[in-house]
């Protein structure tokens, strides 16, 4: 199978089952164009050496799309490196109950604050701790190893941060991630119980059972996992694979022609690789949820690396730790995407001679 076939294909022979009005508008126009990536239905341009003549269809730039999405990531990974200064850093996973995935589930307005809550959870704990602000960055994501709905943050924070007060940058802090788990379950309670009592929250739960509920599950230890002393490099390597993707990679993809679905995923109690099988309805059904909502960010910031912050304190930092920051660096075209990553010129025709623009098509529109 080629990389983008098998979600084509999935997505054309089940469209009866999401292309509807009942279905989020995000996800019929995300599918949608993952459907048309790399088509004549999005318009090419016409490249021409002297002996020959081919179409370079556009893509569907969709944070969903296998294609688009692999190479919108390559490019935040190459951002990020170059802001990023040159400390050393903690990764952290917040993770919740599983009972309560389905009230963010059935509640996704809500989703967008999660980052927030676990953002204010770290720099309140840095802060009460040693008196400093940390770098946070934070990746979003919700599903799990089996396509679930798993609401949990991944994040990078430096294993120091900046005091202002005494102007120096403070290194070799520990982060506990027992303290750093019971904030983040403090301020996930609090924001539930607010967002029920303000009418927020869409629940079958009665008032009393939500209450007990999340009683409960205040009660228990939830889990934060912690990676001590790890590069930027290393985290924003395995970041990527949480970012502007879909949950499935296409090579996992073992049978879609029939009407169900099977696909490898790894049992994380034997730790070998098993066959799921998912009716192709059920599947779309699955594959939905995960698809981000309009203008909804899977990235954050807080901390110092907060868009005020980095105004205010990004010189300062850089001085303190005696580095120079580093340019931005330009953004690639596709073309440059394809030789960098792949060793593949698409500007070259069959004989190895560069092709120029000479055209270009866009569809008509209603």
């Amino acid at each position: 199978m080629s990389l983008v076939k098998p979600m084509k294909q999935v997505l054309n022979d089940a469209r009866e089952v999401w292309d509807h009005v009942g279905t989020r508008l995000s996800v019929r126009e995300n599918f949608r164009r993952i459907i048309e990536c790399g088509t004549p239905a999005l318009g090419w341009l016409t490249y021409a050496s002297k002996t020959e003549i081919k179409r370079v269809y556009h893509r569907c730039k969709s944070r969903f799309c296998p294609s688009c999405g692999y190479r919108a990531t390559l490019q935040w990974q190459r951002e990020q490196w170059t802001q990023l200064p040159d400390v050393f850093y903690s990764g952290l996973v917040f993770t919740m109950p599983d009972v309560l995935w389905r009230i963010f589930q059935e509640n996704r307005d809500l989703l967008h604050d999660l980052p927030t809550l676990g953002g204010e959870a770290v720099c309140q704990w840095m802060e009460d701790r040693f008196g400093v602000e940390p770098l946070i960055l934070i990746v979003q994501h919700t599903f799990g190893r089996h396509l679930n709905f798993n609401p949990h943050l991944h994040m990078l924070v430096s294993a120091g941060g900046l005091s202002e007060s005494e102007g120096r940058w403070i290194d070799g802090l520990y982060l506990n991630p027992v303290g750093l788990m019971k904030l983040w379950k403090h301020g996930i309670t609090v924001y539930l119980r607010r967002a029920f009592a303000a009418g927020l929250l869409k629940s079958d739960l009665k008032n009393w059972e939500l209450q007990e509920l999340l009683s409960d599950k205040y009660e228990v230890d939830w889990h934060v996992d912690m990676q001590e002393r790890i590069s930027k490099r290393h985290f924003l390597g395995y970041a990527a694979r949480y970012i502007r993707r879909p949950p499935i990679a296409q090579h996992r993809f073992q049978e879609i022609n029939g009407p169900v679905v099977k696909f490898l995923t790894k049992d994380t109690h034997t730790k070998e690789t098993v066959l799921d099988e998912i009716p192709k309805d059920k599947f779309i059904q699955i594959l939905a949820d995960h698809v981000p909502d309009r203008y909804r960010h899977s990235i954050r910031y807080y901390g110092l690396l907060a868009p005020r912050a980095i105004s205010r304190a990004f010189t300062l930092l850089f001085k303190l730790l005696g580095q120079k920051r580093r340019p931005r660096p330009r953004r690639l075209s596709h073309a440059e995407m394809m030789v960098k990553y792949f060793n593949k010129n698409p500007l070259l025709d069959s004989r190895g001679q560069p092709m120029q623009l000479v055209g270009q098509y866009f569809p008509v529109t209603a």
